[in-house]
């Protein structure tokens, strides 16, 4: 299976810069956004062969998440279950005969790192969440999780070192994510590759610059790692300030 996963920071804008003609060329089997910004009806965007699933954000133009699949379904879920969470439309789970695939967008702690707290609550709940999945069948998550684990994953560590998606919080969380079961598949396959991104700032012409952060991934439960075949990171691929990453599995 091929399964894609795109922040696409406003899709009605995306759109405009070729979001059809990438989703089409990349042919994926699970194709997920993060940041769709919109509300239900604002846009029609269906592909024949694949039936799609929204989450909607209840503030306007903020959030949201999109999967479409052509695997047929066993069962559709949105949220986590805690209403506090479920308001940001940021959780899409599909369920599937032999796994369970989790399309997320991970809470921004914000500058000042106002949200640094909240963030905190929704690590420990979204990891419960994960691991009671995993009880049940392998997990397959994916989705912008905001942050950069190692200094390896972006570009200037040092002085990013209290920035929102690289503070020692965040990235023990993560951590703790992985010590609980879970693979990051694009280190799985690139232990110790460095320069290469999934998010750019559009100040200063990082992109340009290849001035970027990782913080796009695909995690799978640890006893999927003989199943994994590749993992791709399309930095040429634009249309956001994010590029699509790829996994290929074998399930």
């Amino acid at each position: 299976m091929k399964l894609v996963s795109w922040n696409v920071n406003g899709l009605r804008a995306c759109q405009g810069k070729g979001f059809s003609e990438t989703f089409k060329s990349l042919d994926a089997d699970i194709f997920c956004l993060q940041e769709t910004k919109m509300q239900q009806g604002q846009m029609d965007l269906e592909f024949d062969g694949y039936q799609s699933f929204w989450n909607y954000a209840e503030k306007k133009g903020y959030s949201g998440t999109a999967v479409w699949t052509r695997k047929a379904t066993l069962n559709v879920t949105y949220g986590i279950g805690i209403e506090d969470h479920d308001r940001e439309g940021r959780v899409i789970t599909l369920e599937y005969p032999s796994f369970f695939f989790v399309c997320v967008y991970t809470p921004n702690s914000q500058e000042e790192l106002k949200r640094l707290g909240y963030r905190m609550v929704w690590e420990d709940d979204f990891r419960s969440y994960l691991t009671g999945l995993d009880r049940k069948k392998p997990v397959i998550v994916c989705g912008d999780m905001n942050v950069a684990h190692k200094e390896i994953d972006l570009k200037n560590p040092k002085t990013n070192r209290r920035n929102a998606g690289f503070t020692d919080e965040e990235r023990q969380k993560f951590s703790e994510l992985l010590e609980a079961g879970f693979t990051d598949t694009w280190r799985h396959f690139y232990p110790d590759l460095e320069g290469v991104y999934s998010w750019w700032s559009y100040r200063f012409q990082s992109r340009q610059r290849n001035t970027g952060w990782r913080i796009d991934y695909f995690l799978t439960s640890k006893r999927l790692d003989s199943k994994l075949k590749d993992a791709k990171i399309h930095t040429g691929i634009y249309g956001s300030d994010h590029c699509p990453v790829e996994l290929d599995i074998d399930i």
